[in-house]
């Protein structure tokens, strides 16, 4: 039922600390919720896929309200994702997000303009809470992106970054 042979979703959860962290973790059942979307999405076009396509929209308003986390299908999002306490963490229908990321509460991975593209996160990205990624940007793998920064421009693998803008820390 909750998609145990979903590899991604195995990574998720395992990063959480296993199948019991489903009890006291909201944000994995949005994580589950969006795993379950992108599969419904892989299925041929049938009216068993409809019903599915209305089951997850049901669940993912429902889920989305009560945790405050906002991951639409649409996006690209690889497995191993972490977020850290739950609430007010949106991500753009287009965004791309990496392998074993962590996001804390707050956190806004979307575009600067109507239709503008979304932030492309790399592997092992962290971004602190309240954080704002905006724009076509690209943040590079293993990038550490602090409390309350605004990103609004490409980081290379590596950078660490604070404050609004972001400016990057020297490597130590």
């Amino acid at each position: 039922m909750f998609g145990s042979a979903d590899p991604d979703w195995l990574a998720d959860i395992s990063r959480a600390g296993g199948r019991r962290a489903l009890l006291r973790e909201q944000s994995l059942w949005a994580i589950w919720i969006y795993r379950f979307g992108r599969r419904v999405d892989r299925r041929r076009d049938t009216a068993w896929k409809k019903c599915l396509l209305f089951y997850y929209w049901c669940l993912f308003r429902l889920v989305e309200t009560a945790t405050g986390i906002s991951l639409p299908k649409s996006s690209t999002i690889g497995k191993g994702l972490r977020i850290w306490h739950f609430g007010g963490i949106f991500i753009h229908k287009s965004a791309v997000i990496g392998e074993n990321c962590t996001l804390r509460q707050g956190v806004t991975i979307g575009n600067r303009i109507d239709d503008d593209d979304a932030p492309i996160l790399g592997n092992d990205v962290q971004i602190g809470a309240y954080a704002q990624l905006l724009g076509k940007i690209r943040v590079g793998d293993g990038c550490k992106i602090g409390a309350l920064t605004v990103v609004l421009h490409d980081l290379p693998d590596g950078a660490t970054v604070v404050g609004q803008p972001a400016r990057l820390l020297p490597r130590a």
